[in-house]
């Protein structure tokens, strides 16, 4: 019970490294805020988080709208007051092609997912993250955001983006009790894996559930590293 007491908002929860996150948390002992655009995923996770004896908040909700986020950030502070930990995981890949042929429509909402979204996380949940005795705030990111991987150009160039954000958002909170870290979790046996790579053997690849003690970590009111780019047990560059 090392999250006994604890609030965690967990984006991107319904399927995933982040419904992995939340049975990882709430097994620990936290209250797990759910968002996730498809209500039947949050609600199996929900039933297994209450088979494991937690509870959970659902909040049914696109990550790109910005106002939408902005109202659970008041919610948040009329019912708890404060958020303890934040994992921002919702993300996309989009489409894999040559950068000058991507549809403008797909590469906006890339880097609406991947980074307007969780810069406005940033901009909702930074007030009650800072009114927790030890906010923590981790946000999914990859390895292609670290290297030029062809045909990758709408991911790679959001998670890059995602990476410089959080890190300067890590600088500006290093006098306060609020710590920031980045998380790859490498190369995972997703939905969003088996989009890019269609025909790879997926019981080669390292189940969600891996990571949940990275994850854990990473959320715990002594992990005092910030700013930093943690790979996940298994990562490889994804």
């Amino acid at each position: 019970m090392r999250l006994k007491g604890r609030l965690a908002l967990i984006t991107g929860a319904s399927r995933g490294l982040g419904a992995a996150a939340a049975l990882a948390y709430a097994a620990e002992g936290a209250h797990c805020v759910l968002v996730a655009r498809t209500v039947g995923g949050l609600e199996e996770v929900d039933d297994k988080i209450k088979a494991l004896g937690g509870s959970a908040t659902l909040v049914p909700l696109d990550v790109t709208d910005g106002d939408g986020l902005d109202r659970l950030g008041a919610a948040l502070y009329e019912r708890f007051g404060k958020l303890d930990v934040l994992l921002g995981n919702a993300g996309i890949l989009g489409t894999l092609s040559p950068v000058g042929h991507f549809e403008p429509k797909i590469f906006e909402r890339v880097m609406a997912v991947n980074v307007t979204a969780n810069w406005r996380l940033i901009r909702s949940m930074d007030p009650l993250l800072r009114r927790s005795d030890a906010g923590r705030a981790i946000f999914v990111t990859s390895g292609v955001a670290r290297r030029v991987v062809p045909y990758w150009g709408a991911y790679a160039a959001s998670k890059a983006a995602l990476d410089m954000l959080v890190g300067v958002y890590a600088a500006e909170v290093a006098h306060t009790q609020v710590r920031v870290n980045l998380f790859n979790p490498g190369p995972m046996r997703t939905f969003m894996r088996r989009e890019a790579f269609p025909g790879e053997n997926e019981a080669q690849q390292t189940p969600p559930e891996a990571h949940g003690e990275s994850l854990i970590k990473l959320a715990l009111p002594s992990c005092t590293m910030n700013g930093e780019w943690v790979a996940g047990d298994e990562a490889l560059s994804s």
